[in-house]
C-alpha cells in the first residue's frame, strides 16, 4: 500500500529520527530499513530521503560525518547520520503526537 504524500510528510521525517534513535546509519541503509521494517508501506527510494535527510540537518535534527572506505574498500566514502539532541527531543515529541493521533483515530473507528 501506497501512503499520500501528505500522510507522508509527516511520518516520513518521523520514521527517519526513529531509525536513527539507536545510532548512525547511512542514507542506503536508511532506505532498506524503512522498506523491511514497514513492510513497504514506508518504502521511499534515494531521491526522496536524501532531500529528507538534508532537510533534517538543515533544520538541526541530525548531523552527518562523512567515512572513508576501509583498506581494501572500492567503495566511495559513505555519509553517516545520526540524531542531535534537538533530533531526539523533535522525536519524542513527534512520538507523543503519534499516540494521541492513532489513539483518537482508534476511538473513531478508523484504525
Amino acid at each position: 500500500m501506497r501512503i499520500e504524500r501528505e500522510l507522508m510528510r509527516g511520518a516520513g521525517p518521523a520514521a527517519v529520527l526513529r531509525l536513527l534513535e539507536p545510532g548512525e546509519r547511512y542514507g542506503y541503509e536508511l532506505v532498506k530499513l524503512l522498506d523491511q521494517r514497514s513492510d513497504g508501506v514506508l518504502a521511499m527510494g534515494q531521491s526522496t530521503l536524501y532531500p529528507l535527510l538534508y532537510n533534517l540537518e538543515a533544520k538541526g535534527l541530525i548531523e552527518s560525518r562523512l567515512a572513508e572506505p576501509g583498506p581494501g574498500d572500492h567503495a566511495r566514502p559513505r555519509k553517516y547520520y545520526r540524531l542531535t539532541d534537538k533530533g531526539k527531543r523533535r522525536l519524542a515529541r513527534d512520538r507523543e503526537q503519534w499516540h494521541a493521533l492513532s489513539a483518537a483515530l482508534g476511538k473513531l473507528g478508523v484504525t
